[in-house]
């Protein structure tokens, strides 16, 4: 009787530490480290922060291995497709495990995130002073007045 209790109990112990076979979404988000918290994962999923194959998904929804998730994150959009489900929250080298970004969803993020620090390379390092607001001022008076004159000699021909 002990055997086959023991043969049992190692079962449940290999069926927790590989994952069952279907989860609940926002405990694999947990899990994989997207997110903070459970109802943090809730919040993004009920927002249409997460998709499965283009759709919403509901905070109830079955992940397996093999599916593959779209996760919205502040500006970043990752495309990742789970290698494995896990019940408990590891460190960040065991989450990573989990799942794999695809390569597309790398190189948009990395051409997106260059785009975002030229766009910001673009400001002027300080604000303008008096004078410079002066002559902002005076340069676009200058060149508003040309514009509207010119508008009203095309009318004349």
């Amino acid at each position: 009787m002990s055997k086959s209790n023991s043969k049992e109990s190692n079962t449940r112990n290999d069926n927790a530490e590989n994952g069952a076979e279907s989860m609940r979404i926002d405990k694999w988000l947990w899990a994989a480290r997207f997110f903070k918290t459970r109802s943090l994962a809730k919040a993004a999923i009920e927002g249409g922060k997460v998709h499965h194959d283009g759709d919403r998904v509901k905070v109830s929804k079955e992940v397996r291995i093999g599916m593959e998730l779209t996760i919205q994150q502040g500006f970043d959009k990752k495309t990742v497709q789970i290698k494995a489900l896990s019940a408990q929250r590891g460190g960040a080298p065991q989450a990573q495990l989990l799942y794999d970004e695809t390569e597309m969803s790398v190189a948009r993020r990395e051409l997106l995130s260059s785009q975002r620090k030229l766009h910001n390379l673009a400001r002027p390092e300080h604000r303008p002073s008096k004078k410079d607001r002066r002559q902002i001022h005076k340069f676009k008076e200058k060149n508003n007045q040309d514009s509207v004159a010119d508008w009203h000699n095309d009318d004349a021909y």
